[in-house]
């Protein structure tokens, strides 16, 4: 493993590894929700998501400014988050959206986030073992993503099962990048 310097993304993401196991904790939770609730309204659903994704995208530029006085990459993280917290605000302000274009929503916000962890990711290859993990991450963020736009006429029941397992399998995957880069940075911290 390559010793980091000041301001490598790894050291950056180390120092606020429990801001990645929070969202990670947030994502298992709407997971578990949608899958209690799984007759709940679409309307109750658009709330949930927006909810979820603003807090995201708080927490994602949070750590990401946090950082940038750290590292050189940190603009990687804060897109991530800008984006989050953009779908989210528009989730809120057109509560009444139909099914399909919360599902084109939820499908930008997946590809986007996906293609930004994807190149953090790359980003962190030399950094730290286990960079994996957020490339997978950004593999099954752009996956879920286009499942939604390939197929959009999905019932609601369904795509509340597809959105619940995908934020379950992200949020796992968070979880264990924050214990990654948490030892990471206690290793060289």
């Amino acid at each position: 493993m390559v010793r980091p310097n000041a301001d490598d993304l790894a050291t950056a993401m180390g120092k606020s590894w429990w801001l990645l196991l929070l969202r990670g904790l947030v994502a298992i939770a709407f997971a578990l929700l949608t899958w209690l609730q799984p007759a709940a309204s679409l309307a109750a659903m658009v709330l949930v998501f927006g909810i979820y994704v603003l807090a995201d995208g708080v927490l994602g530029i949070w750590a990401a400014l946090s950082g940038r006085k750290n590292h050189r990459h940190w603009w990687v993280l804060l897109l991530w988050g800008l984006v989050s917290v953009a779908v989210g605000a528009m989730t809120f302000l057109a509560p009444a959206v139909t099914g399909l274009v919360l599902l084109m929503y939820i499908a930008a916000w997946a590809i986007v986030t996906g293609v930004l962890q994807i190149v953090a990711a790359f980003r962190l290859r030399k950094e730290i073992q286990g960079e994996w993990l957020m490339g997978l991450m950004g593999v099954l963020s752009v996956a879920f993503g286009l499942l939604l736009v390939a197929q959009p006429g999905a019932g609601a029941l369904a795509v509340a099962w597809i959105i619940a397992t995908y934020a379950f399998i992200f949020g796992a995957l968070t979880v264990m990048m924050a214990f990654k880069v948490r030892k990471f940075a206690n290793h060289f911290g």
